[in-house]
């Protein structure tokens, strides 16, 4: 019976380093959602460049390993190509990420270069049935663990049959079988499992009240991809107070109408149809005839419809919010926008290719403190930090490199808590 036991610790031990192996096969995926994500896409420039094969394109390994942990002091240098990268980009320095391995960027890198575009077999009514393999071999994984669990159960009870067997003939008592649920080295081995998967989940599966992900139906089928991708509206045309405020605001329908009084249907159903999550195909015409109800619009007549005293007989879409904040937390859209510099798709992801907005990011403390710790102020031509003599000091003399957020007072509790 210890003999059958080893046996089954060695297979779970076994399953273990399996899901280990394949969860390291992945991590070259979650890295590049974790660090990169916000301003850079595989194969598509966004903020930043695209990323598939710049191992290939920079000078060397060590250089883009240098340039990924600080880039400021490789541009600082006086390296051609640092420097050339930093012109093309508008003169944009990439966040620092000092803490991330070589052996993780490299994950990165193999993970966005065998990256395929998810659009690529999109060919069913060409006729074309094929589809890209998919390069996840969980499936693969789960049925081989399955058939090994089948053999050693077998081959157990094989050898359960043979040593009574052979104890049978040489007159020898064979032990009786003790149930696996009251075998102490099996229970021990399931809490212990337990324990462990309890952790997991508490760590990284509880969003302990967050809403990352969070993608709430709205009473108007709105695309950001439309608006601010393929048509490429400038966010703050829509959200103006993101410069000028605290909140970014939520436009009004009279914004709406600025463009939607001449364009009163949606042309581009052939080269951009508009699914939801679900998979429901949208009717972008009928969702503006939608904004013109809310508006008081009338089509034919090309005017407002109004009351008795002449007044516009428009209500507001109830937009349901999805980025929230706890009250006791103070955020600053201008602050960020105007002083920091910083793009929309820091923290809201790449808002021009999302067709139904979500949240891209936990904004969870962590995060924000983190984003404090590793992006650089940009002090050159920015005259909200003009009182930091110092850090300008520092710079001109070539002491000091960048100054990050941190270096500010980005991690005292009073500035965002009050």
């Amino acid at each position: 019976m210890a003999k059958e036991i080893k046996v089954y610790i060695l297979f779970i031990a076994f399953l273990v380093l399996h899901s280990f192996a394949s969860k390291a096969a992945t991590d070259g995926k979650a890295l590049f959602q974790a660090n990169c994500a916000s301003c850079h896409n595989p194969i598509k420039k966004a903020t930043g460049p695209a990323l598939q094969g710049v191992d290939a394109r920079v000078p060397s390994k060590e250089w883009l390993y240098s340039w990924i942990r600080n880039s400021a002091s490789v541009i600082a240098s006086g390296d051609a190509y640092a420097n050339k990268i930093y012109a093309e980009n508008a003169k944009t320095a990439m966040t620092a990420f000092p803490n991330l391995k070589n052996e993780e960027i490299d994950a990165i890198i193999v993970y966005v270069n065998e990256y395929k575009d998810p659009n690529a077999n999109k060919a069913k009514e060409s006729g074309a049935t094929s589809e890209e393999p998919s390069s996840d071999n969980t499936l693969l994984y789960a049925i081989l663990s399955i058939v090994m669990l089948m053999v050693i159960f077998i081959l157990t009870q094989a050898n359960k049959v043979l040593s009574r067997s052979a104890n049978a003939k040489m007159g020898l008592p064979s032990p009786k079988d003790v149930p696996y649920y009251r075998n102490k080295a099996v229970i021990a081995l399931f809490v212990a499992l337990l324990v462990i998967g309890f952790g997991i989940w508490l760590t990284n599966g509880s969003e302990l009240g967050r809403q990352k992900n969070y993608m709430p139906k709205q009473p108007i089928f709105y695309s950001h991809k439309v608006h601010a991708g393929i048509n490429q509206i400038n966010c703050l045309y829509c959200h103006a107070g993101a410069e000028k405020s605290r909140h970014a605001m939520i436009p009004s329908t009279n914004v709406c109408m600025n463009c939607h009084k001449q364009i009163n249907e949606y042309t581009g159903a052939e080269t951009h149809p508009l699914v939801d999550l679900e998979g429901n195909k949208i009717d972008g015409t009928k969702e503006i005839a939608k904004l013109y109800e809310y508006a008081g619009w009338d089509p034919v007549k090309k005017d407002y419809n109004r009351d008795a005293q002449g007044n516009i007989k428009a209500t507001s879409p109830e937009w349901v919010k999805i980025h929230n904040l706890p009250d006791h937390v103070y955020f600053n859209h201008s602050l960020h926008v105007v002083s920091g510099k910083i793009d929309c798709q820091r923290c809201h992801g790449n808002i021009e290719q999302m067709d139904e907005v979500f949240q891209f990011a936990d904004l969870s403390m962590g995060w924000c403190i983190n984003c404090h710790r590793n992006t650089n102020v940009q002090f050159a031509d920015n005259n909200y930090y003009s009182i930091f003599k110092k850090y300008h000091e520092e710079i001109k003399a070539g002491t000091r490199t960048d100054v990050k957020v941190s270096d500010i007072g980005g991690l005292e509790c009073q500035k965002c808590h009050y």
